[in-house]
């Protein structure tokens, strides 16, 4: 689920500014965006978010910089500054007239004046980094968690549909058989043949079809995975991944019944249920 947090945190030494966003991703992955001299921290940044997610991509940025009213010392390199005097009396000498380098020369002299932009210490880093991220996590993770609300409610409705549909299969099933058995004898009578209807194999043919197309087990297993699948909202943990499950077998019994309907208000039933269902499997896809 998509969500965003961003904290900061300072010590005497350095502030660290951290911004948590997460777009959605069937797997778990952590992205950790850090200045090069503290590359040496994004394991540990990166284990520390993964404790906190299931699901979803999550980037983490973190800025690094020195407190304000903190100043840089400035060396001098003294023997670059004593080579430039030095150069500049030879000049002199050269043009036979006296040449004094100004403030400005030592100061366009590269490297006389340094500023020392030291970075802290990594574990220095960490002591001002770790309570960021937590809260930027944090505000984050409760942002996915109001989306959580707003998707579980759709869920709750749209499996609410799916019982709806299962319910007009349940009731429409039993007319499958009866028509088969009319429009066999209808065949058998339009044949012009004198055949008994009660004749031994034309029953027998009659409860061939009857299996075949019987949908009760089907059926029963819908019910529990609906009742599953409502278990698992309820929960107060992450579920993504076996509500996902439990969308694949919902959809192999739907396949399973259009496959033995053999009939056309059936047909379109299978089909309205498997279209409510597939956005059921969008919604799942961005749940943790």
């Amino acid at each position: 689920m998509t969500g965003f947090g961003r904290a900061e945190h300072a010590t005497s030494n350095i502030v660290a500014r951290v911004e948590a966003s997460s777009v959605n991703r069937k797997q778990g992955e952590v992205i950790v965006q850090i200045p090069r001299s503290y590359s040496e921290l994004e394991a540990e940044i990166r284990r520390f978010a993964m404790q906190k997610l299931s699901r979803g991509r999550v980037n983490v940025a973190i800025q690094l910089e020195k407190p304000d009213g903190a100043t840089s010392a400035i060396k001098i390199n003294s023997a670059r500054a004593r080579a430039l005097e030095a150069a500049f009396s030879e000049l002199s000498t050269v043009i036979d007239r006296p040449v004094i380098p100004t403030a400005s020369d030592f100061l366009r002299t590269p490297e006389i004046l340094e500023f020392d932009n030291e970075a802290a210490a990594p574990e220095d880093a960490m002591e001002a980094i770790m309570p960021a991220l937590e809260e930027a996590l944090s505000k984050m993770i409760a942002m996915r968690a109001n989306e959580g609300k707003h998707l579980h409610e759709d869920t709750e409705i749209r499996i609410s549909i799916l019982e709806g549909i299962t319910r007009d299969i349940i009731t429409h099933a039993p007319s499958v058989l009866t028509k088969y058995r009319e429009n066999h004898h209808k065949r058998l009578a339009e044949s012009g043949l004198e055949i008994d209807l009660d004749d031994e194999r034309i029953l027998k043919e009659i409860g061939v079809f009857s299996d075949r197309c019987d949908i009760s087990e089907e059926v029963t297993r819908l019910h529990s995975h609906f009742e599953k699948f409502r278990e698992y909202l309820a929960l107060d943990e992450p579920v993504g991944r076996p509500l996902d499950f439990l969308c694949q077998e919902l959809n192999r019994e739907f396949n399973t019944i259009g496959s033995k309907a053999n009939d056309a208000t059936l047909a379109q039933l299978i089909v309205n249920a498997k279209t409510e269902l597939e956005k059921v499997r969008e919604q799942i896809q961005n749940v943790e």
